[in-house]
């Protein structure tokens, strides 16, 4: 599924979204009507999930980043459905995941300042009960939002 074409394809849109379907083509080395094909193909396959921009978060005043860790005692589904669904609602909230090791749950948080994190901290704990909430506070973006790394299969 993922040949040298759809690799270079990959490769280029997850660096610039806004390439031309002509410049894209140019690029790969196709026409612009097989790379359009190839596009469409991996938009069907769910490969390709949309399209998006890239935002310089510290221009917006963003600059505190927070990586929240987080351990429940409750593992059941419905405890599960509602802290998915009340951490969703939390627009600071950028990346959350189930993890394994001595936490259950990782958010990653972006916000102007420590004010802004505590909002974020009584909003996520007044949706649901936690046993222990650990951060962990960026001094430095060394990367960020970096491209995934794709392989021909």
């Amino acid at each position: 599924m993922i040949d040298q074409f759809n690799a270079a394809i990959l490769r280029l849109i997850q660096r610039d979204g806004s390439l031309t379907q002509r410049q894209l083509a140019e690029r790969v080395h196709l026409s612009a009507n097989a790379c359009w094909n190839r596009i469409q193909s991996l938009k069907k396959a769910g490969v390709i999930l949309g399209q998006s921009t890239r935002l310089d978060r510290e221009k917006l005043g963003l600059d505190l980043v927070v990586f929240m860790m987080v351990r429940t005692r409750h593992h059941s589904l419905d405890w599960l459905t509602r802290f998915r669904t009340h951490v969703s609602t939390i627009p600071e909230v950028i990346d959350f995941y189930r993890i394994g090791g001595d936490y259950d749950y990782m958010l990653k948080i972006v916000t102007r300042d420590m004010a802004g994190y505590d909002a974020v901290y009584q909003r996520l704990i007044a949706g649901v009960e936690l046993d222990t909430v650990t951060s962990y506070f960026a001094m430095e973006a060394i990367e960020e939002q970096r491209p995934l790394p794709i392989r021909e299969t």
